[in-house]
């Protein structure tokens, strides 16, 4: 197998040959047909997220195929196609899992962090940790629907109930809950960076009702905010934006440190809420409706050499909707 590994944080990935590897018992093994590059990924190679251990593949939108299992391991066969998603294990005992709140276990692995991921040509998985995707749909737009569209559908669900939501970061995530939200009948108010007059089309064009800069005031009070972006400076635009007894939902599993804002703008009930991971029932409700929702990823693609340049172009913005990877 081929992989692009991460031997040094705040270093570029390096094509590496390896042995291939055999799935141990409740494993599975595929053959990797594409993986989606995540902001994620950008705070696991940058060394952003705590004891980045190395050296370590990433990438956790994973599509393959099946073409190995491990002893023990059920309803699952050989060439049928799979997702992997960013949850790759959890300890079934702690306390959260004991809640069914796998996605704060005390125990967990996550793929492309702390066991290898996708930014390869096979990847070994988790057999419970793994989503039948079925034949519908081409691999390469079903990559970001494994984190991107689960994360968002988390958060959307998060967000509760309100008719108008406000989407802060319109990248990967947004360009998919967009449509999830429309679908459900509500009002999408798209918030992008400063002067990016292609990325207040891209949204428009998805069906937002409005798009502009994320420091704008909304044409209309937000019943829910979801933050996608990094940048902990929106909070406080995000909570200024929202109604009475709204909700302000930080989606990313890093961000910026948020500046301090004055109560007023928290008080009469707002909530600020944090999504962390996602557990498996996210990804059964959600994979189950992307095919009725008719969901279009935008997506560019990027050979598993060009990993490297897949994130520096993430990093700069330079494209809209997702980066995914093909062997």
């Amino acid at each position: 197998m081929h992989a692009m590994i991460l031997n040094k944080t705040a270093r570029p990935l390096e094509w590496t040959e390896l042995a291939d590897r055999q799935p141990g018992p409740g494993e599975i093994r595929v053959s990797v047909l594409a993986c989606g590059v995540c902001r994620t990924d950008l705070h696991v190679v940058d060394g952003d997220l705590p004891a980045v251990e190395v050296p370590v593949i990433p990438g956790h939108e994973i599509v393959g195929r099946i073409d190995a299992i491990g002893s023990g391991v059920t309803g699952l066969n050989l060439g049928e196609r799979v997702g992997i998603p960013w949850l790759g294990h959890t300890c079934g005992v702690c306390p959260y899992c004991r809640m069914n709140r796998e996605n704060l276990c005390d125990r967990p692995h996550f793929t492309g962090y702390t066991r290898d991921g996708g930014y390869a040509t096979a990847a070994i998985a988790d057999a419970r940790f793994s989503f039948p995707l079925g034949e519908a749909g081409t691999d390469v737009a079903l990559a970001p629907l494994l984190c991107a569209g689960l994360i968002g559908w988390r958060s959307l669900v998060m967000a509760g109930e309100g008719k108008n939501i406000g989407l802060y970061g319109f990248g990967a995530a947004a360009h998919i809950i967009a449509q999830v939200a429309k679908w459900q009948g509500r009002s999408v108010f798209a918030f992008v960076r400063p002067g990016d007059v292609k990325g207040e089309q891209f949204a428009l064009d998805l069906g937002a009702a409005w798009a502009g800069g994320s420091g704008e005031t909304p044409p209309e009070p937000l019943d829910a905010a979801i933050i996608f972006a990094t940048a902990g400076e929106l909070v406080p635009q995000a909570l200024k934006a929202v109604r009475k007894g709204g909700r302000v939902v930080c989606a990313g599993i890093h961000m910026s440190d948020i500046p301090s804002f004055p109560y007023r703008i928290l008080w009469e009930e707002r909530e600020l809420l944090s999504v962390a991971n996602l557990t498996r029932q996210d990804g059964v409700d959600f994979l189950r409706l992307a095919p009725q929702i008719g969901i279009v990823t935008r997506t560019t693609r990027y050979s598993l050499r060009q990993a490297n340049e897949a994130l520096g172009d993430l990093r700069a913005g330079k494209f809209e909707g997702a980066a995914v990877l093909t062997p």
